[in-house]
């Protein structure tokens, strides 16, 4: 795949760098190999180039070697080939960071209990990359974060190496570097924000325009050039403050309107209204509508984490992002109030949540894919055991609940829902609409139905069960 052909004050700046790149010889690694740093490792890898995962999970790394993997849209077979062709590697010893030419950082960026950024993975991730970091390497980090980050918090910890990269403005039209571009500094630094949707079957990794900026116009170059080798089409934009405000803003987009949606769901309840129906009717317009639907709650590694990043940040402007937050709490509520519903709904059958037998559909974050990060089930299988309720569940992609950073419950096991664990149970919740659920059986034996995804839609027999919610 060409390059974008830089001008010739750049290509000085980073020859090495980019012949490296052109020759398809730069080694690339890449820190986290999560539901995105995994796949992006694979395209490189895929494209040429000798790439190294890095992962401080050592049961990851070792079943990598074995061509296994733990990630389920991402075959097996695809990791065996790359590490045949000795095009991909993993490893947990860091070390070996000192002998990749490009690295690219993937490790989460949570949130602390009370809504703030929690960077400690990038932090720790930084420091590492500082004790290997040497002449002429380019560090990018893709990790979602708050505008700033890439310059205040990881370039000050990469330059406690004793090597430097300054922070020089450039403009770009957004295939190129318009200014003249300075060439001081001793190794690249850069943003470029991931775009994955696991279990997003229309557009893959290499198809999703890439956004690249760096903290110079050298920098913004160097990862340009890299990610042009992958990818189908890559921005450039003039700073990594734009780059990690797109990000931002793409996610905080969803937020706000799922947030409206929630809300809107919550009023037609009360007036009697089919919210479904009303989004039907409304996606018949060809222009100035865009469809969001109502739900449990949040889940991911984005939508119910970035707008807060963005409004911590904002408080050191001064600046109240009033609608950002309120979108937040809106979502963030979603959970309580399936579970009023339940008992709502349990109250008319003459049952309370007290003792009463619940089954959940579903604990992933969305359907159809294996990752429960902020799943809204979770906080809605907290809330029914707070109350008394006995809860089980079942996921095709969950056997059992492991522990997890906000949530313990002690190895949980899945239930099969066949047609007599189904009537054995008070109330059944759909939470996460699977394909693989036969609605039709399921409303068939259960005594009561409540539907958080409109899942049953297409259910005809029974509708007297279900509720939707």
């Amino acid at each position: 795949m060409p390059m974008n052909e830089p001008q010739p004050a750049a290509f000085e700046a980073s020859t090495t760098f980019r012949s490296k790149v052109q020759s398809k010889s730069a080694q690339i690694g890449v820190i986290g190999l999560g539901y995105v740093g995994l796949p992006l490792g694979l395209l490189f890898a895929r494209n040429g180039f000798p790439t190294t995962g890095f992962d401080i999970d050592q049961a990851k790394v070792e079943m990598l070697a074995k061509g296994e993997s733990y990630i389920r849209h991402i075959p097996g077979s695809a990791i065996a080939e790359q590490a045949e062709k000795k095009g991909f590697r993993a490893t947990s010893d860091f070390a070996v960071l000192k002998e990749m030419d490009a690295i690219l950082i993937c490790v989460p960026t949570p949130l602390e209990q009370h809504h703030e950024p929690n960077l400690s993975f990038v932090c720790r991730t930084t420091e590492a990359i500082a004790r290997y970091l040497r002449p002429g390497q380019l560090v990018v980090l893709e990790s979602t974060t708050y505008p700033g980050t890439t310059e205040e918090v990881v370039l000050r910890l990469l330059e406690k190496s004793g090597l430097s990269c300054p922070i020089l403005p450039y403009v770009t039209d957004g295939s190129h570097v318009t200014t003249p571009v300075e060439t001081e500094g001793d190794f690249f630094l850069a943003f470029s924000p991931e775009r994955e949707d696991p279990g997003n079957k229309e557009f893959q990794t290499h198809q999703i325009p890439k956004i690249v900026a760096g903290v110079n116009g050298s920098s913004a170059l160097a990862a340009q050039a890299l990610y042009g080798q992958a990818f189908e089409k890559t921005l450039l934009v003039s700073s990594t403050r734009v780059a990690e405000m797109a990000k931002i803003l793409e996610n905080t987009y969803r937020c706000v309107n799922i947030a409206l949606v929630n809300e809107l769901k919550l009023l037609c309840l009360r007036m009697g209204i089919d919210i479904w129906e009303v989004i039907e009717a409304a996606r018949t317009k060809p222009f100035g509508f865009t469809p969001f639907f109502p739900g449990p709650g949040l889940g991911g590694h984005c939508i119910p984490i970035d707008p807060f990043y963005l409004a911590w940040k904002a408080h050191e402007y001064e600046f109240p992002t009033r609608f950002i937050e309120l979108a937040g709490e809106i979502n963030a509520a979603m959970p309580e109030h399936v579970v009023t519903s339940l008992a709502e709904a349990l109250n008319t059958r003459k049952r309370c949540l007290q003792d009463a037998r619940i089954l959940i559909l579903g604990v992933a974050y969305k359907k159809d894919i294996d990752d429960l990060r902020e799943s809204p089930s979770l906080r809605i299988i907290e809330l029914l055991k707070d109350k008394g309720s006995q809860v089980d569940y079942h996921d095709p992609y969950f056997p059992r609940l492991h522990r997890m950073r906000k949530y313990d419950f002690g190895g949980m096991a899945a239930v099969e829902p066949t047609a007599e664990a189904l009537a054995s149970y008070d109330a059944v919740v759909i939470v996460t609409d699977h394909s693989s659920y036969d609605y039709a059986t399921i409303v068939r034996h259960s005594r009561l139905v409540v539907d958080t995804r409109n899942a049953t839609k297409e259910v005809k027999e029974h509708r007297d069960r279900i509720v939707l919610c």
